[in-house]
């Protein structure tokens, strides 16, 4: 293959029109780069070139999203009668992880591309992670292409026919349509109830308009008539309901969005590709061979004529797919793998090339690997990298016709939507790459590159000179020499070492400074460097170029709000070509590429615009995986500990899913999305960020803490007064508060626990309002749907009416008027009521004139009005470290019934402030034990963080895998037997705290033959009481006083409030203690 230089590429770039922007899998990336001369052909599926990481070579998956720039040129005809031309084509491939640990990377790839090739494994079918990537898909508006890999499985592993892996693809591909329209049919339904509420509110608006004009006495004439028809309204406000269609979204064959692949013998083919073969050996047109080659058609053996189902006549024919396509890949399995002994079958290997004019090379023809034969014959007839790259090409947007469809809505959505300058949003959804035209741009992610890979410190062309060949030999020489010393050291032990501590010596004068010298060579390191990994909406983008950096909480809405956004200036601008990088000068609008010199201005993503007032913000793409894996750690040597907490920096920008937090206690905790990429990060902040030893804790597995109402629970702590009813007396007497706390329904608190981002979004609309001033931008972008305060409190209460119960009806009426806050976080599934006759909380006062009030020194008087904002920063509190193990509560509704002072008459004539400093940590900490108090009236449980495992394993292992999920506490879901295939899709949850090693368990116990996939679900609850004890005499009967039955949600206490410092009640500090003997009995 021709080597294309990266001069090439970069010319390519300014060719908006023949870009293509898309990401796919590695195995297929191999082929595509084979075209570009960068690696052998015969290697392409098996180097896995974009894993540059030796972890992901290894394990063979990819960890990191990878890009590269490739060139491809074909014949193209301007029209159906004019001659084909060349033309050059310019691809940006982003490959992506398939594990679902890394879903982050696909979510942070997803927002750079126009399209997407999504890989479906041809046995394995849908998965949990393909339905992760469609959906992602659908989000970011990205036209799909369907690869069915790996269909070589079904002739060597499931030995299927040709018709019955016809029927298996047919159903496989409903599958995938299936998961499409689902998409499709949620986003219908919710635009349907948004176009209902518009109709409802204009039609309530025009008949409070008539209303209105009665009582003024007008009439009007043409209000009437509308007010008296609603349909008339509806029709004259917003017109009838658009129905949209659903066509263009279904994967179909003959729409050419499908490729039919086995990128392990690397072959690959579309529908359009056999309808071009076989179009003058049957004498029909190529487009109704297109539309025929798939389906129920099928071929009168005799006319030669296409047949619909319905004129078979009762004759057995064989599908066109079945006859045509299917057959021929099969004959040729046969002729070179199959046969007795797998050598296949000479004589058919010969008619075949014969039939295809093609011929193989005698040297391959004698090879004694089979495959060898297998691949060459499918390389030089159905070479995997011309169907993808010819779909690529014809069914993928342009940069240009993809922002054009794409940027609107993404614009919309956007923070401060309706304060973005037109000059940039025409810009963009224009696609303007003029110098003057404002520059936007997205960093999806930062990426750290070592230093000695930076192309300005990288020798470009030429072999090594002698002295870059003797330097690379001393430094392996001395890797090597340093192992083995590390190797001796610990097979000899304590005393080697010793013994070289006793022959050591002090040296002043210039011994010191060679030695030094020496260690400083051995300690050399090579420094990490990040690189975003960006993409370029409009403008030309130059090194030099001065732009500012938004953070994903920016507003145009407040351009200039604090922090004062400065600008940056670019010094680096890099072709992404895999595992290195080419330097570039300038950038033009449509091109993904890496640029250096935001370094310390970009946690995570960001955006990159020329102009700060009117600018877009980009940023809020939704994350695949959340992390949810918590790990405290340490330096082994307590002096590495900055290099510790700067690696953790560094690791944290340079992961999109990773999070660093230094807790109360002190702990440096890093949180992850699942085992493999704690396992990951572990391994960068030790080998790339720290390098220091650092030692790892026990995995911190979030729990929640909740209450239910339980048949057999202790009685009440207070016997005159309702369950959950607390009087709290703080320590001066001085104030008295009366609060009840009950457990909320588990639909409110569903409600509560999805629509987090609307209840932030409410509570910074109203902070701005009563401040002046916009919302900080520190902190974390939320993304979801967010409603307005009237839906947000039309469906809350929908979700109190679903109450069942009889009785609760009457206790949540008209709870939601008088809801003061939410908590913990101001934004979780607990809620603080103002039951107070004086309404006490519910008071709207701006912050700023109480602040005034409690500093003037003429107020004396101190009303219960003003411990309102203490009693909801208590309340904050409680919900945020509840009573059992400090974790967060859930489901918890606390009503603030009565507040009364009791100032002593010693004290009357101090001031306001001294009165009310004197009582605010008294207030807290009196509110905060109430509620604990209050929950503990209840019956406690704790919610569980649970992963949905879903795990496909034949029947031979599938009571081991039964075995290993049921030993870690899982439960199973669903079992199903994937027609057409010998394999079970066993469907469980599982305890995250149960989760670690059990993908090695599952190996292990399976022989390899199942693995599983494991996404976060969410909490569930675990209905035993950690404080529960045998009491009645049944059970008394059965376990004895000291319950032989283990009580798991003590345990999981317990475990938690150990490793907190919290006291654990009956923990014995010594077990089986017997006497110390002495060395002489």
């Amino acid at each position: 293959m021709p080597v294309v230089s990266p001069e090439k590429l970069i010319a390519l770039q300014r060719s908006q029109d023949d870009i293509r922007n898309d990401h796919g899998k590695t195995s297929l990336s191999d082929a595509l780069i084979a075209t570009n001369g960068i690696i052998s052909p015969k290697l392409a599926g098996k180097v896995r070139y974009l894993d540059s990481r030796p972890d992901e070579q290894l394990r063979g998956i990819t960890m990191e999203s990878s890009a590269i720039s490739l060139y491809f040129s074909m014949l193209r005809r301007s029209a159906l009668d004019a001659v084909p031309s060349q033309k050059e084509y310019l691809i940006n491939l982003i490959d992506s992880p398939g594990h679902i640990d890394f879903s982050s990377e696909v979510s942070t790839a997803s927002r750079l591309c126009d399209g997407a090739v999504v890989l479906v494994d041809a046995v394995e079918g849908v998965c949990s992670q393909t339905v992760t990537v469609l959906r992602q898909t659908w989000i970011e508006h990205l036209k799909p292409l369907l690869v069915i890999n790996k269909i070589d499985r079904l002739i060597t592993e499931l030995k299927m026919s040709p018709g019955e892996a016809y029927i298996h693809l047919c159903k496989l591909l409903e599958q995938v349509n299936a998961v499409v329209g689902s998409f499709f049919q949620g986003e219908r339904m919710e635009e349907d109830l948004k176009w209902r509420e518009r109709i409802e509110e204009r039609i309530a608006a025009a008949a409070a308009a008539k209303d209105q004009e009665k009582a003024e006495g007008k009439t009007v004439g043409t209000t009437d008539s509308a007010v008296d028809d609603p349909d008339t309204t509806a029709a004259s406000t917003t017109g009838e309901y658009e129905e949209k269609d659903d066509e263009d979204i279904y994967f179909a064959p003959e729409k050419n969005n499908v490729i039919f692949s086995s990128a392990l013998d690397g072959w690959a083919f579309t529908v359009r590709q056999f309808a071009a073969l076989y179009e003058k050996k049957l004498g029909i047109k190529r487009g109704a061979l297109e539309k025929t080659l798939w389906g129920e058609f099928y071929l009168d053996p005799k006319t030669k004529r296409v047949l619909g189902q319905k004129h078979l006549k009762g004759r057995a024919l064989k599908p066109m797919f079945v006859q045509l396509v299917l057959e021929n890949i099969w004959a040729v399995y046969e002729a070179t793998t199959g046969g007795g002994k797998g050598k296949g079958d000479p004589e058919l290997l010969q008619k075949i090339t014969k039939s295809l004019n093609i011929t193989l090379p005698p040297h391959v023809l004698r090879s004694k690997d089979s495959r060898v034969v297998l691949t060459t014959l499918f390389t030089a007839w159905l070479p995997l990298s011309t169907a993808l790259l010819v779909s690529v090409i014809e069914s993928l947007p342009s940069p240009p016709v993809a922002q054009a469809s794409r940027l609107p809505a993404m614009i919309e959505s956007s923070p401060g939507a309706s304060h973005v300058d037109t000059r940039v949003r025409d810009a963009m959804i224009e696609f303007k790459t003029d110098r003057k035209e404002p520059i936007v741009a997205y960093v999806s992610k930062m990426v750290a590159i070592p230093e000695s890979e930076l192309p300005e410190n990288r020798r470009r062309v030429g072999g090594l000179s002698t002295e870059e060949a003797r330097e690379i030999a001393q430094r392996k020489r001395a890797e090597v020499s340093r192992a083995q010393a590390l190797t001796e050291m610990a097979a000899v032990g304590v005393t080697a070492v010793t013994g070289t501590l006793g022959n050591t010596h002090i040296s002043n004068g210039s011994g010191s400074q060679s030695d030094s010298a020496g260690l400083d060579d051995e300690e050399r390191v090579d420094p990490e460097h990040l690189i975003g990994f960006a993409r370029l909406y409009s403008g030309t983008l130059s090194v030099g170029d001065s732009i500012y950096v938004l953070p994903p909480k920016f507003s145009p809405a407040a351009p200039h709000a604090h922090p004062e956004l400065q600008k940056v200036t670019i010094t680096a601008l890099y072709l992404l070509m895999g595992r290195s990088l080419e330097p570039l000068s300038s950038i033009p609008a449509g091109v993904v590429f890496g640029i250096a010199g935001l370094e310390g201005h970009i946690l995570k993503s960001g955006t990159l615009c020329s102009q700060l007032t009117g600018s877009v913000n980009l940023a809020g793409i939704a994350m695949g995986a959340q992390p949810i894996v918590r790990v405290a750690l340490e330096p082994v040597v307590p002096s590495d500990l900055g290099k510790m907490i700067a690696g953790l920096r560094m690791l944290e920008q340079a992961d999109p899913c990773a999070k660093y937090e230094v807790l109360e206690s002190g702990e440096h905790v890093i949180a992850t999305a699942g085992e493999l990429h704690l396992e990951r990060c572990l391994k960068d902040l030790r080998e790339r960020f720290a390098r220091c030893e650092i030692q790892a804790g026990e995995p911190i597995v979030p729990y929640r803490e909740s209450i239910v109402s339980a048949a057999e629970m202790a009685p009440p702590r207070e016997k005159d007064l309702p369950r959950g009813t607390i009087v709290g007396v703080t320590t001066s007497k001085q104030a008295t508060l009366r609060l009840r706390v009950r457990p909320l329904p588990s639909k409110v608190t569903d409600y509560l626990g999805e629509n987090g981002a609307t209840i932030k979004r409410l509570y910074s609309e109203r902070g701005e309002k009563l401040n002046g001033t916009a919302s900080p931008r520190n902190g974390t972008v939320e993304t979801g749907a967010v409603l307005s305060l009237a839906e947000f409190k039309l469906k809350l209460g929908e979700a109190f009416n679903r109450v069942e119960a009889k009785g609760n009806r009457k206790t949540w009426a008209n709870v939601i008027e008088n809801i003061v806050a939410f908590g913990p976080r101001r934004s979780g599934p607990n809620i603080l009521v103002d039951g107070t006759k004086e309404r006490l909380l519910l008071r709207d006062t701006n912050p700023s004139e109480s602040a005034n009030r409690s500093a003037d020194p003429t107020f004396t008087s101190l009303s219960p009005h003003d411990l309102s904002d203490k009693i909801s920063y208590a309340f904050q509190l409680a919900t945020s470290q509840g009573p059992l193990c400090n974790e967060p509560m859930q489901g918890v509704a606390v009503t603030l019934e009565d507040v009364s002072l009791n100032i002593p008459s010693g004290e009357e004539d101090a001031s306001r402030s001294e009165k009310l400093g004197r009582l605010t940590g008294e207030i807290i900490k009196t509110m905060r034990d109430s509620i604990h108090q209050g929950f503990l009236d209840w019956s406690p449980r704790l919610l569980l963080a649970m992963y949905s495992c879903e795990i496909q394993a034949s029947a031979e292992v599938l009571g081991r895998v039964y075995g290993v999920i049921t030993r870690r506490r899982g439960h199973i879901l669903s079992e199903s037997l994937k027609e057409g295939t010998p394999f079970y899709s066993v469907l469980s949850l599982l305890p995250v705290a149960e989760s670690f090693g059990f993908s090695d368990e599952i190996r292990k116990r399976t022989s390899g033959a199942a693995s599983p996939q494991l996404i976060f679900q969410g909490f569930e609850m675990l209905d035993q009481d950690p404080f529960w004890v045998p009491f009645t005499e049944e059970d008394l009967e059965d376990l004895g006083e000291l319950a032989d039955r283990e009580n798991v949600a003590k345990r999981y206490m317990d475990r938690l409030r150990e490793r907190k410092g919290l006291f654990v009640s009956g923990k014995k500090l010594v077990e089986n203690a017997e006497k110390q003997k002495t060395l002489k009995r």
